[in-house]
């Protein structure tokens, strides 16, 4: 397995022969409003831009909601590749999305891969109706590392129930500790603390850690560096820190 992490939620993973794509996000940095009173601050640009990417063959989008996670330019590159999986209610908003209900397998055309949408919940229980339905995904096959997406999911216990069902190789975790002033009041992040993704990489106990999606806008709370000495305080070696626009071999 190959990883390129090309900046906040977006990496390009490569897997028994088939181009994986999490979360389209190219746009420039600036102000994107999303809703009332809300606005989202992007701090950089993308290590890498959509020509320079190569042939798509799926997008993984954990939920088209959120400008951090699907953008402009993001949206325009989704025509040009062979399959976008997301949530079971993207559909009604972006036609010709192929939206999995949790623990649904989608076989991948012409491979022996897999993906299997698997829970996410972006915030404290009971969120939905603010932040939306989100989705991760399971990549698995014979003769390739199983890879676990978490997309924006703040819930520890969803990742004990993938832990029962999976054996993962590679976890790509969306972490920074997301707050906005949606859920302040709840006292939860919307996505996973340092904390909890040293609890995720103790109940993924063979997986190699990548995260993503901890960097370029305003609103994490929890940065890189953070992340890092986290794992370095648990005493856990499994973390591999991304390079945006440098390729990491995997596991």
């Amino acid at each position: 397995m190959k990883l390129t992490h090309i900046g906040g939620p977006t990496a390009l993973f490569e897997l028994g022969g088939v181009r994986f794509l999490t979360d389209p996000t190219f746009d420039d940095p600036g102000e994107y409003p999303f809703r009332p009173g809300l606005v989202l601050r992007k701090l950089t640009g993308p290590a890498l831009r959509p020509p320079e990417l190569g042939p798509i063959d799926v997008v993984l989008l954990s939920h088209d909601q959120h400008p951090d996670n699907l953008d402009h330019s993001g949206r325009a590159l989704l025509p040009d590749t062979k399959a976008v999986l997301s949530t079971v209610d993207a559909p009604e908003r972006l036609p010709g999305v192929i939206g999995l209900s949790p623990w649904q397998a989608w076989p991948v055309p012409g491979s022996d891969l897999t993906v299997t949408a698997v829970p996410a919940r972006h915030g404290p229980p009971g969120c939905e109706p603010v932040t939306g339905f989100v989705t991760g995904f399971v990549v698995e096959g014979p003769g390739v590392p199983t890879v676990y997406v978490s997309g924006d999911n703040a819930g520890v216990d969803l990742v004990e129930q993938i832990a029962q069902r999976f054996t993962i190789d590679v976890a790509v975790l969306f972490a920074g500790a997301v707050r906005t002033a949606n859920l302040d009041e709840a006292g939860s992040p919307l996505t996973l603390t340092v904390d909890d993704a040293v609890t995720v990489a103790r109940l993924l106990d063979r997986a190699v850690i990548v995260p993503v999606h901890t960097e370029g806008w305003a609103h994490f709370t929890q940065t890189p560096q953070d992340m890092a000495a986290g794992f370095a305080a648990a005493g856990l070696d499994r973390l591999r820190m991304p390079v945006p626009g440098k390729a990491i071999a995997l596991p």
